[in-house]
C-alpha cells in the first residue's frame, strides 16, 4: 500500500482551507472577538491552517442556535434519527481515505489506526447508537386501581461535549452519536491540537442534520471548554480528559511457554500501550527476565516515522508542548529512580515532535506511577502472585482500563474480577473499545426518564 501524499501537496486527497471559522446554526461564522490561533501539523511542525479562537461569547452563540433546533430535533422520531445517523455512517465510510488522512496530518495518528481502526470503528458506532434508539422502549405500569404510570425516555436538551486529541473521531463518535439518537443538539469542542480534522469531517456530514442540531466551537479549553461545561444553558457537559490515568496490565510467567499466536497478541499489547499511551507492565516474576527482553525486541521493531505511510507503526507527538512533556516525564522517570531499558530520546526526522518510545523497569510504588499523563512511556514492574498483582494495581488510583494476559482462565477472570477499573481486557486489547462505548443504555445516559401518571 502506497504512502499517502501530505494534505496540499501534489497528489493529496485532502485540501483543507486556510482558515476554519466556528460552525453555528448550520453555517460558518467568525469568532466574536476576531482572534485565530495556528494548527501545526505533528509530522512536519508547519502550520498548514489557521482556526477559530473561540470564547464564552462564541459558546452563547453556538448556544442560540442549539436551542432553537432542540424542540425540533426532539420531537423527531426515533425511527428518523435512526436514519440520519445511519446517512452519517455511510458518508464516513464513503470518505474514509479523506477523513483518516485528515485526522492523520491533525494529529499524527498513524494513517493505518485512522483509516483501518478508529473510523470503521466511528462509523460502525454511529450504526449502534442508531439501532438503540430504534429499539428503545418506555414503560407502563398500574400502581393503584385506575392509576396508571406511564414511563417516557426524552432527549435532556442541548448537550456540550468537549473532546480531546487522542483519537479524536473515534472519541467524537463515541459520545456524539448517542447524544444525537437521544434526541439533543450538541455543541462541540475538539481539542486545540486537532480542530480541524474535526471540520472535515463537519463539513462532510453536516447537510444530513438540520441547522443548529450540531456546532461546533474551536479554541482553547481554558477559554472555550471551561465557560461550555459551567453555563447553565447546558443540559449536560461531557468533558473528555486529555491525560488519563497510566494503564495498568498484568502479564502471568505462563504466557512464556509457548511462543504462539497468545504470546504474540500479549507482545503486540505490550507495544501498542507503549507507542500510544502511558502504561505499566506488571510481570511476573518467573518469567520476569524472558518476557521483558521478547517485549523490548518488539517495541524496538516498531517503524516511528511518517505516519501518512502505511507501514509506519509510531508517529509524532501531538504538539512541541507535549512533545516537552513527553521528554520532562523521561527524566522525572530517571530521576526517581527508574531503570531505562529504551527509547526516551528526542528523534530527528526533519521536522514534526518525535520521540522514540520509552520502556523504564520501575518498583511499582515508584510516584510517577500515580500521575496522569499520555504518552509512549512504559513502566514495567514485577510480581509474585495474583494477590501481589491485584494489590499493586489497585493501591494507586482507578484506572478506566487495565489488562490481564494468561493461559489460565481461571487466573484471568479472577485477577480480571478483582482489580479496580471500569473496563478489564483479559487476553486482548482491540484498541477501538472505550469504556461504556457499547453498552445499550449509552443512549439512555443522554436521556431524562419522565414519570406521568395518569387516572383512568
Amino acid at each position: 500500500m502506497a504512502k499517502y501524499a501530505a494534505p496540499g501537496r501534489s497528489g493529496g486527497i485532502v485540501a483543507f482551507r486556510d482558515q476554519y471559522d466556528h460552525f453555528v446554526g448550520g453555517e460558518y461564522v467568525p469568532p466574536s472577538r476576531g482572534f485565530y490561533f495556528d494548527n501545526p501539523s505533528p509530522v512536519t511542525g508547519e502550520v498548514f491552517t489557521r482556526v477559530a479562537r473561540g470564547t464564552a461569547e462564541d459558546v452563547d452563540h453556538a448556544l442560540d442556535a442549539a436551542h432553537g433546533a432542540a424542540r425540533a430535533w426532539g420531537r423527531t422520531s426515533a425511527a428518523d434519527r435512526a436514519t440520519v445517523l445511519c446517512e452519517i455512517a455511510d458518508r464516513v465510510e464513503d470518505n474514509l481515505e479523506v477523513i483518516a488522512v485528515a485526522e492523520t496530518w491533525d494529529s499524527g495518528r498513524p494513517i493505518r489506526e485512522t483509516l483501518f481502526t478508529d473510523l470503521p470503528a466511528a462509523a460502525d458506532h454511529f450504526r449502534y447508537c442508531a439501532a438503540v434508539a430504534r429499539a428503545q422502549e418506555g414503560g407502563i405500569s398500574r400502581s393503584d386501581g385506575d392509576l396508571v404510570a406511564h414511563h417516557f425516555h426524552e432527549p435532556l436538551g442541548v448537550v456540550g461535549i468537549a473532546v480531546p486529541w487522542t483519537s479524536a473521531l473515534l472519541t467524537t463518535a463515541w459520545h456524539l452519536a448517542p447524544a444525537l439518537a437521544a434526541g439533543n443538539t450538541v455543541v462541540l469542542k475538539p481539542s486545540e491540537h486537532t480542530p480541524a480534522s474535526i471540520h472535515v469531517l463537519v463539513g462532510l456530514i453536516s447537510d444530513l442534520l438540520p441547522p443548529g442540531v450540531l456546532n461546533v466551537v474551536t479554541g482553547f479549553d481554558v477559554e472555550a471548554a471551561a465557560p461550555m461545561s459551567a453555563n447553565r444553558r447546558i443540559a449536560k457537559a461531557v468533558i473528555v480528559p486529555e491525560q488519563t490515568r497510566w494503564t495498568p496490565t498484568v502479564y502471568f510467567a505462563d504466557l512464556t511457554r509457548q511462543h504462539d499466536a497468545r504470546y504474540t497478541g500479549a507482545l503486540d499489547g505490550f507495544a501498542g500501550f507503549t507507542l500510544n499511551r502511558a502504561s505499566t507492565a506488571m510481570v511476573q516474576n518467573k518469567a520476569y527476565d524472558h518476557f521483558l527482553l521478547d517485549a523490548t525486541a518488539r517495541t524496538g521493531a516498531v517503524r516511528l516515522g511518517d505516519p501518512l505511510d502505511p507501514t509506519t507503526t509510531a508517529g509524532p507527538q501531538v504538539s512541541a508542548a507535549h512533545l516537552a512533556r513527553t521528554l520532562t516525564r523521561v527524566d522525572q522517570c530517571v530521576r526517581e529512580g527508574a531503570r531505562l531499558v529504551m527509547g526516551g530520546d528526542p528523534v530527528d526526522l526533519g521536522g514534526g515532535y518525535y520521540v522514540a518510545p520509552a520502556i523504564f523497569e520501575i518498583d511499582h510504588k515508584t510516584r510517577v506511577v500515580h500521575e496522569d499523563f499520555t504518552g509512549p512511556i512504559t513502566l514495567v514492574s514485577r510480581f509474585d502472585d495474583v494477590d501481589d498483582a491485584v494489590k499493586a494495581v489497585n493501591e494507586v488510583p482507578p484506572s478506566p482500563s487495565a489488562g490481564v494476559w494468561s493461559r489460565d482462565a481461571g487466573v484471568g477472570y479472577r485477577t480480571g474480577r478483582a482489580i479496580r477499573a471500569g473496563r478489564v481486557w483479559v487476553n486482548n486489547h482491540p484498541s477501538h473499545a472505550g469504556f461504556l462505548a457499547e453498552r445499550r443504555d449509552l443512549v439512555e445516559s443522554y436521556q431524562h426518564t419522565k414519570n406521568m401518571v395518569v387516572a383512568y
